[in-house]
C-alpha cells in the first residue's frame, strides 16, 4: 500500500499525518510506504513546521527528517491514495489528475472517521494552541484507514 498526505505547503498537517500513519503501520508491521507533499511549493526542502515537531515528539514521534514538496504528476501514479486535509487540497490535487483512475485515489482523511462528511482538518498554521487538535484528529483518522485497509487484505 502506497499513501500520499497532503495540504497546502507540507510543513503541518501532511507532515504530521504522514509521522503517524508511519509510525503506526511499522508497528504494526505493515509494509506500506507512507509520505506527504504540499499543493504548493511555498515551503520547498524546508522541515516541517517547529509545532508540528513538537506536537508529534509529544506522542513519541520524530518527524525531523521529513522535508516539504510539492505534489508531482508521477504522484497520482506512484500512490494508491491520494490522502488530502481539506475541500481546498481535494480541489488543487483533482486539477492536476488526467485520469478517472487518479481522481478516485483522492479523498479527504477524515472520511475514514466520517464517510461522506467531508470533515476538514483545520490548518493550525495561524494558531498555535490547533496543533494538538489537529494531531488528535489525525491519529483517529489513521487508526480508521489502517483497520478498513488491512481488513481488505
Amino acid at each position: 500500500m502506497r499513501i500520499l498526505m497532503v495540504c497546502l505547503g507540507n510543513i503541518c498537517r501532511s507532515p504530521l499525518a504522514e509521522g503517524i500513519l508511519r509510525h503506526k503501520t511499522t508497528q504494526k508491521g505493515l509494509d506500506w510506504e507512507v509520505d506527504s507533499a504540499g499543493t504548493s511549493g511555498y515551503h520547498e526542502g524546508e522541515h516541517p513546521d517547529s509545532r508540528s515537531i513538537a506536537v508529534a515528539r509529544s506522542y513519541g514521534i520524530d518527524i525531523t527528517a521529513q522535508r516539504s514538496r510539492m505534489i508531482t504528476l508521477q504522484d497520482l501514479e506512484d500512490f494508491d491514495w491520494i490522502l488530502v486535509m481539506d475541500s481546498s487540497n481535494y480541489n488543487n490535487v483533482k486539477k492536476l489528475c488526467r485520469s478517472a483512475e487518479q481522481l478516485h485515489k483522492i479523498k479527504l482523511i477524515m472520511n475514514y472517521v466520517n464517510p461522506d462528511y467531508n470533515t476538514p482538518v483545520p490548518d493550525p498554521y495561524w494558531e498555535d494552541d490547533g496543533f494538538d487538535q489537529v494531531y488528535r484528529m489525525l491519529d483517529v483518522a489513521c487508526d480508521a484507514l489502517v483497520a478498513k485497509h488491512t481488513q481488505e487484505l
